[in-house]
């Protein structure tokens, strides 16, 4: 197939370019300003760097957001006083069973176990006779572990507890108190892994009736229900029949546990504090470039060429070619180093902004990168870069070359 006209202008032309003058200049002034142009691309890939780290950070995090809020259930029921979570009887489960339109009713075990005033863990109880525990736990754990673990007194911890529990050696096993002030002694059967830890790293998974005896639970109490509807269509009627018979009750659904994970990880604040730094940075580079535009020298060079017969169209493409080269050296480099920065590195202090310091390094972010938001940066910060050297270029071009000159 034959290439299209264009594409064929467009070869020529390059070829015309790379054999002429133009070219020999243009290579010409990037060596003779070497030191400047490193110098504005290494402040332009700092900023650059900044922005695509948080990009890259924020858009990891939504992700993972949106893939943990794909497993949750549609509504939630739940018993608060106040703001207390207290617990419900089980038997409200054999009542939303019955409502037309409910499936995978679950009766949920959970609740905050604080090992000291500044480190706390969720205890999550699994009840293997529930459909949506049993392959939950099918996914941690290998068949021929099931049995062992549900029959023990043991559990399986996030990668901060168990480095908090190692640190305090109980690397084996830990002594719970339960409410009543007994001493429970509990094993470490496994870790869970790193990739999961936006969601698990301060989880403690173990069987449902040892989760009831360390949090406090009678054996007829449940913290909460989860339970799906199918329907789209029915999620109203039946969010209003839930309502009505338990009204001593809440009823959360999916888009109100989502703002609450967006609150907990308060990632959106973050991402406006990195972005104002940014911002100012910017502003910074665009002033330093005019500043640096401005001088004698840069203006005796344009008017030199615009005395020596060049058009102001060629002076403003050789400009051009110079700023262009710097944009997408600085880009290049910048988006590279954040993709190190955050997924090879693990993104250190900056990603505290986003998640606290609760999780410590046991984080690993997902790689997820969102091209549209990293094609618009791409686009603002060229046309910032481009207006901030060719408007004092021009400017200059435009005026007689015995004023400039002058």
């Amino acid at each position: 197939m034959l290439p299209i006209p264009s594409c064929q202008k467009l070869i020529i032309w390059i070829l015309s370019m790379l054999n002429n003058s133009f070219f020999y200049l243009f290579t010409l002034s990037l060596f003779k300003n070497a030191k400047r142009y490193i110098a504005i691309t290494l402040l332009s890939a700092v900023v650059i760097f900044l922005l695509s780290s948080v990009l890259y950070i924020s858009g990891s995090i939504k992700y993972s957001f949106q893939k943990q809020l794909s497993l949750e259930p549609d509504f939630t029921v739940q018993k608060r006083v106040g703001t207390r979570l207290v617990p419900l009887n089980d038997s409200i489960a054999d009542k939303i069973v019955d409502i037309y339109g409910v499936s995978e009713v679950t009766k949920r075990v959970y609740g905050s176990y604080f090992f000291d005033k500044e480190h706390n863990a969720q205890i999550v109880g699994i009840d293997l006779l529930d459909e949506q525990a049993s392959k939950a736990l099918h996914n941690i754990l290998r068949k021929e572990e099931i049995k062992p673990f549900l029959s023990s007194e043991s559990m399986i911890v996030g990668e901060s507890v168990y480095n908090y529990l190692k640190s305090h050696f109980y690397p084996k096993a830990y002594n719970f108190f339960t409410p009543d002030g007994k001493l429970k002694k509990v094993k470490i059967f496994k870790v869970l892994d790193s990739r999961s830890a936006l969601f698990s790293a301060n989880l403690i998974i173990m069987p449902q009736e040892l989760a009831k005896e360390i949090v406090g639970l009678k054996e007829s109490q449940i913290t909460d229900i989860a339970l799906n509807v199918p329907n789209v269509d029915e999620r109203s009627n039946i969010r209003s029949k839930l309502e009505s018979l338990f009204f001593s009750a809440r009823v959360y659904g999916k888009k109100q546990m989502q703002e609450a994970y967006e609150n907990l990880y308060n990632y959106k604040g973050g991402l406006f504090l990195v972005l104002y730094l940014v911002v100012v940075a910017t502003l910074a580079l665009i002033l330093y470039l005019r500043y640096t535009l401005a001088n004698s020298l840069e203006k005796k060079e344009v008017a030199i060429f615009r005395a020596l017969g060049w058009s102001i169209k060629d002076v403003i493409t050789l400009k051009s070619l110079e700023s262009i080269s710097i944009v997408a050296l600085s880009f290049v480099l910048g988006t590279l180093l954040g993709y190190i920065y955050v997924f090879m590195l693990g993104a250190p202090l900056l990603k505290n902004i986003f998640l606290g310091r609760a999780y410590e390094a046991s984080i690993t972010l997902i790689p997820h990168i969102d091209w549209l938001t990293l094609t618009t940066i791409f686009i603002l910060y060229a046309t910032t870069f481009l207006s901030a050297v060719l408007i004092p270029v021009w400017r200059v071009a435009v005026t007689d070359p015995k004023e400039a000159l002058g």
